[in-house]
């Protein structure tokens, strides 16, 4: 069973952190019913879907995915690089106890899980404003004695490595070569966004099949033309706050071998 955690869309999210986009006003009650028909295709695709409730408070806490890094022996919970975002964890590693033992990332250490591309025991992690070296050498900690390794990747131009490349198929990437290089993830099959797409990059496999925004029709019809088994949803107000598909949530499997024992 494979489980999303996701979290409500905040009535304050029009206050969120921007980066590398400029503000626009943000239809809250259209945000939210985005929001609802992704966690929909998420349930089609097998996810049992865990909504935390909301934070009022914390503008951009429907992108849980920051907050944690869930792999199969373990979670870890992040410290945002954005300072208004740390609050955030709290209610996210209080569910992921449930489901793995975890461990917290400290200071001077910061790293947001979007900047974490998981490719079998490798953990690919952007560079960025959001991340820095001594989270990365922190996750390397927390994950060497499981055998993973850690890949730092430099990241020019967006927020996060998953703004730039994410896994759209079994050794296939969709990628912005604008803002991250190839070299690091070695003898791939790319996909390249199209080039008026900027922000095409940011896809979301989901048990075999990709989670993909409408806005984006030009990539769209690449992916397609590869073969690649799309379901499109509009997040077009969650994307105005600098989210993605993958974003809004946490998905892992619900069972790990030392809890089921």
């Amino acid at each position: 069973m494979l489980i999303a955690i996701t979290r409500e869309v905040s009535p304050s999210i029009r206050q969120c952190e921007l980066t590398h986009m400029l503000r626009q006003e943000i239809d809250v009650e259209l945000a939210r019913s985005q929001h609802l028909q992704y966690e929909g295709v998420l349930r089609d695709l097998g996810c049992q879907v865990r909504r935390l409730s909301v934070e009022p408070n914390l503008p951009d806490s429907v992108f849980v995915e920051d907050t944690a890094i869930v792999l199969n022996e373990l979670a870890i919970i992040t410290r945002s690089g954005a300072a208004s975002r740390r609050e955030e964890t709290r209610n996210v590693a209080e569910a992921l106890k449930e489901y793995r033992t975890t461990f917290h990332m400290v200071s001077p250490g910061t790293l947001d899980g979007g900047d974490v591309l998981q490719i079998g025991k490798t953990l690919y992690v952007g560079i960025t404003s959001r991340t820095n070296e001594s989270g990365i050498q922190q996750l390397m900690e927390f994950v060497s004695p499981y055998e993973y390794k850690v890949e730092p990747v430099q990241v020019e131009g967006c927020l996060h490595l998953k703004s730039a490349v994410t896994l759209v198929r079994e050794d296939t990437l969709l990628i912005s070569r604008s803002w991250v290089d190839t070299k690091p993830f070695g003898s791939k099959e790319y996909i390249d966004i199209d080039p008026t797409e900027p922000f095409a990059a940011n896809a979301l496999l989901v048990s075999g099949e990709l989670v993909y925004p409408t806005i984006f029709p030009k990539t769209l019809r690449r992916l397609k033309d590869k073969g690649i088994s799309v379901r499109v949803v509009d997040v077009s107000e969650l994307q105005k706050a600098e989210g993605a598909v993958t974003c809004c949530s946490l998905i892992f499997e619900e069972k790990w071998p030392d809890k089921t024992d």
